[in-house]
């Protein structure tokens, strides 16, 4: 059995870091909830470009595979109800909503403890639940330009520029399940569960780390540097060959050691011997391994240079995906979605010796009859709620 199997978290989630976030926890086998409106669903359900029938999308199935749905109003009384009926089977709920949105819709420890006191409620946000800004929507890009990150990628004679990927999304989503399975072991422990809050904007102050130690203490400010190079280490960085481009990553003396010796040019050793003498002469040491690169192309350093010194290729988004060796590593999971039989993901990073679930991400309210049969609603009852628009 997975590791979090027996585990039910319920999520109340739209769109991106949330359910990231919780799809971690259900590919390692924990029973996920999504619990979404009846009118439409999770957002994401309709972000294209492409799609799989109604309320369904190639976006949504790449973050909420292996969940379950089931479609409540819970602005109404009698659908707190089934919240609450629902809660109290359930170890966590994780919810993504804008910070001021908990409190309204009775989906905080306070309003769940009287149906379960082991419960445990973290709250991903764009600001947090306190402050001036809990009613603030927000989103990564945002996150990314407040935070500096603009600041630091790209040229140095270029506009700011973004990272390619919703990188704060996915950090933040990460970091709310693991503050989830942090409380629900304490909740074990103690008996009693708790609110948990991770916001995008704490998450991508926080992924700063040590340039911002750098800043706090010294007062360096850490800016753009060639090539993508490493801020202060050389040489770490691209270097043209001679049809492309090659990372290297010369982090260590060893590495640079081993890098003169197998460029040929063992007396750069001497030259620059130490962190300080390439960093002061890195627009020299490019030039000169930039000539040394390009007279072989990619393969020719990938096969040579790979496992001794560290370096790799740069690939766009379609060799990435069809390089051998993440293919050779089961990097795509393969499931038949009802309207794409050979539907393709890209696979959990987890790696247990065992197969992880592969279920496609459900239908909007698929489960929704399953679930409140589960929790003791009869047939009258749920024909009425249906009657009624509440699930």
């Amino acid at each position: 059995m997975p590791p979090l199997a027996g585990l039910r978290i319920l999520a109340v989630e739209v769109y991106g870091a949330g359910p990231f976030g919780s799809a971690h926890l259900a590919d390692l086998g924990a029973e996920v909830i999504k619990i979404e409106s009846r009118d439409g669903g999770d957002v994401s359900r309709a972000v294209g470009p492409y799609f799989l029938g109604a309320d369904d999308s190639h976006f949504f199935q790449s973050l909420n595979r292996n969940k379950k749905s089931l479609t409540v109003d819970l602005k109404q009384p009698r659908g707190q109800e089934v919240l609450r009926r629902l809660a109290a089977t359930a170890d966590g709920l994780m919810c993504n909503l804008r910070g001021d949105q908990p409190e309204k819709l009775q989906i905080t420890y306070e309003f769940l403890k009287q149906a379960n006191p082991k419960i445990v409620c973290a709250h991903l946000s764009a600001y947090g639940r306190d402050g001036a800004r809990k009613g603030w929507p927000g989103y990564d890009y945002l996150m990314q330009g407040e935070a500096g990150y603009l600041s630091l990628t790209g040229e140095p004679d270029g506009p700011p520029a973004r990272m390619g990927l919703s990188v704060v999304d996915y950090a933040t989503g990460t970091s709310c399940a693991l503050a989830l399975l942090a409380g629900i072991l304490e909740a074990r422990r103690t008996g009693r569960g708790r609110d948990i809050d991770v916001s995008l904007y704490d998450v991508a102050m926080h992924q700063l780390n040590y340039p911002a130690a750098w800043y706090l203490n010294e007062g360096l400010a850490t800016g753009r540097a060639p090539r993508s190079a490493h801020p202060f280490i050389a040489p770490s960085q691209l270097y043209r060959t001679a049809d492309g481009w090659l990372f290297v990553m010369a982090q260590t003396q060893r590495f640079w050691e081993l890098l003169c010796e197998a460029l040929g040019r063992a007396e750069l050793k001497a030259r620059y011997p130490s962190f300080e003498a390439r960093r002061e002469h890195r627009d020299e040491l490019t030039r000169i391994l930039d000539e040394e690169f390009s007279k072989q192309k990619t393969e020719h350093w990938l096969t040579s240079l790979s496992g001794t010194v560290p370096c790799g290729p740069v690939f766009d988004l379609a060799q990435a995906l069809q390089n051998p060796y993440f293919l050779g590593r089961g990097g795509v999971q393969v499931f038949d979605h009802p309207d794409r039989p050979g539907f393709k993901l890209v696979a959990s990073p987890f790696r247990l010796g065992e197969p992880l679930p592969a279920r496609p991400a459900p239908k909007l309210g698929q489960h929704t009859l399953e679930l409140l049969e589960e929790l003791g609603y009869a047939g009258d009852e749920i024909a009425k709620l249906k009657q009624e628009k509440i699930v």
